[in-house]
């Protein structure tokens, strides 16, 4: 009752400040829509202006490198630009190519040759006459010499031999390998005898460029000669391939041509994207068909010396990333000025409105302070009552377990009573023994046969003390016991209850099998635990009176941390229709005046007094039922 009237009392109170607070709601919604805009807008413009930035530093870094680059290479070429002039008009040369080659004067240049290219360290130096057939060369030592081949169907040799220096990239006839040639005719009295071709090798340089881009984010270098063909890559994978489309005429022309070592030539695969300030373009790097190309920047720089271009490809993940931070951090301290604003805005917002609840907090709590009063005497009225009623719940709850023990203690004595005609049988046998046997025991007296009179009386004391055993047992059972739980052997507890029914199952002829491990415990009553299995049993005893096959059968073993003991009969079993009736109080299939009913009420009870639950359990012939107890060890719990 306080928490209704302390609201419904807040909201009288502030009637008219909540359509204030809808009002300012309404200005919290804009003031946030205009904070994530400026926010948006201020991660565009730093992203715009940290990428653009990037680039420029990006050109700035490639155009550097690109002279680094191609000013080592032209160097490096240049180094032995000049050596074929070294040569021309040498005699012994002139001699070799004018007249047919003598045997002496053919080694004698190419040892000239060899100590020749040893001190100027190109990659090889050779003669070629005017058939383009290779008669002196600086490797003539060599198991695969070059001397001897033609190269007249090279572009350098056509060159020189017209007239023309010539500087070509091409392919070696010796084992394909790709140089650069510098190729000088051989003139003597006007006439060209031949052609001095030096040979450098570009593979030390193209090794550093390989190495230098190890990394995937390392900068690419490639050299596209005059026909739009990759010569050197530090990729590879890229090597004479070609950057432009080629017509398939055009692709066979040029490997006819013997320039490159290749039966063909594949487009690169470079897709322009876009273009960006200073002539640099914006391609993606030719991958694989799973992959998503790696965007690059591609800058090149002409030679027209050599007649190649220097392109370099850089990779922008890094401008990217940058411009994604700059993005970030933008938007990250536009979106901290906009929120400390509304911060300052709703601070003013929130202590006005707070003096306004409070005031209003006040006059609720004053009221609140005389509803509590009344209250709090209609609560001690109402504990008063609640103590009374728990007074009376717990005398009845001592009620009801007092009759609990008394039907307990009714069904024990109900066994008796049924116990009773065996009872007597099983003693009446032996005192109709014990008068035989002191009737004899008193005539051998008279007559003086000491000995024989001695092993009558102990005859006597045995069966009287077989008597006493089981007067015993059935002064036990009959006991009232209380529930206290011990470590109970139930091997022990099932033969004690066969033994109060051994009068019965030697009269109905029933066979017993007892299939309990003798070591087995189990957490319970002893005394109580007979009496549930006397109670099964006695039940499985009426079950199969008039069955052809009597068989009584208690089991007990330990299954998932639980002792389980199943008692079973080859009775008729249970009828379908009595299943969920078997626990009910006064429910019975037996005839009229052979039971009351309330003996698996009885034994379910104090099966679950133990922890356990007893259940009928279904099996091919006759009935069982089955109950699990806590194990135990010796000393107490398991």
């Amino acid at each position: 009752m306080i928490g209704p009237f302390f609201v419904a009392r807040v909201r009288v109170e502030l009637k008219f400040e909540g359509q204030g607070l809808f009002h300012r709601s309404v200005a919290s919604f804009v003031a946030w829509i205009v904070l994530i805009t400026l926010s948006a807008l201020a991660a565009w413009l730093a992203h715009s202006w940290a990428e653009r930035n990037g680039y420029t530093r990006l050109d700035d870094a490639a155009a550097r490198q690109l002279d680094l680059y191609a000013a080592v290479l032209e160097n490096e070429l240049g180094k032995h630009a000049h050596l074929p002039r070294l040569l021309d008009g040498d005699a012994a040369i002139g001699a070799l190519l004018d007249t047919p080659p003598a045997t002496n004067l053919r080694e004698t240049i190419n040892r000239r040759l060899t100590v020749f290219n040893a001190k100027a360290v190109a990659a090889g130096i050779f003669i070629a006459d005017a058939q383009g057939l290779i008669i002196a060369s600086s490797d003539w030592y060599r198991p695969d010499s070059i001397v001897g081949k033609s190269v007249a169907s090279l572009a350098y040799f056509s060159s020189a031999i017209h007239g023309d220096e010539a500087r070509r990239f091409g392919t070696d006839v010796a084992g394909g390998a790709t140089s650069y040639f510098f190729a000088q005719p051989f003139r003597r009295d006007g006439r060209i005898l031949g052609v001095v071709v030096v040979k450098t090798s570009l593979d030390p340089m193209e090794s550093t460029w390989v190495d230098s881009a190890f990394r995937p984010d390392s900068e690419k270098l490639v050299v596209v000669d005059d026909q739009g063909i990759v010569i050197i890559s530090s990729i590879p994978g890229w090597k004479f391939k070609s950057t432009r489309p080629l017509a398939p005429a055009q692709r066979a022309a040029l490997v006819a041509s013997g320039t490159y070592p290749t039966r063909t030539i594949e487009p690169l695969g470079l897709d322009e994207v876009g273009s960006l300030e200073h002539g640099a373009r914006l391609v993606g790097l030719p991958v694989s068909a799973s992959e998503v190309p790696a965007l690059h920047v591609a800058q090149e720089r002409q030679m027209p010396r050599l007649g190649w271009r220097l392109v370099i490809l850089s990779d922008i993940s890094d401008v990217l990333r940058n411009a994604r931070y700059a993005a970030w951090g933008a938007a990250a301290l536009a979106a901290f000025a906009g929120l400390l604003c509304l911060y300052l805005l709703q601070r003013r917002s929130v202590i006005a409105h707070e003096l306004t609840l409070r005031r209003a907090l006040q006059r609720a709590y004053d009221q609140l302070e005389l509803k509590v009063l009344d209250r709090t005497a209609e609560l001690s009225d109402t504990n008063r009552e609640l103590l009374r009623e728990v007074g009376e719940r717990k005398h009845a709850e001592e009620v009801l377990h007092e009759a609990q023990d008394e039907l307990v203690q009714a069904g024990k004595l109900a066994m008796l009573g049924q116990m009773a005609a065996g009872m007597s049988h099983e003693i009446g046998q032996p005192l109709t023994a014990l008068r035989a046997l002191s009737e004899n025991a008193r005539v051998l007296l008279q007559r003086g046969r000491q000995d024989e009179a001695a092993e009558n009386l102990v005859a006597i004391a045995s069966v009287t003390e077989r008597m006493g055993h089981i007067t015993a047992q059935l002064k036990l059972f009959a006991r009232k016991t209380n529930a206290s739980s011990d470590p109970v052997r139930v091997a022990a507890a099932a033969a004690n209850a066969r033994m109060l029914l051994e009068g019965r199952i030697r009269a109905e002829n029933v066979d017993v099998l007892l299939d309990v491990p003798t070591l087995l415990l189990a957490q319970c009553n002893g005394n109580r635990l007979e009496q549930v299995l006397m109670n099964l049993m006695a039940n499985a005893l009426d079950a199969m009176k008039g069955c052809p096959e009597r068989r009584l059968t208690v089991r007990a073993a330990t299954l998932d941390r639980r002792v389980v003991i199943r008692v079973a009969d080859t009775g008729p079993g249970i009828p379908s229709d009595a299943l969920p009736h078997l626990f009910e109080p006064f429910f019975t299939t037996k005839p009229p005046g052979e039971g009351l009913g309330l003996g698996l009420v009885i034994s379910a009870n104090i099966v679950r007094e133990f922890g356990g639950t007893l259940r009928a359990v279904a099996v091919g012939q006759g009935a069982a039922f089955e109950f699990d107890l806590n194990p135990a060890t010796e000393g107490g719990h398991v």
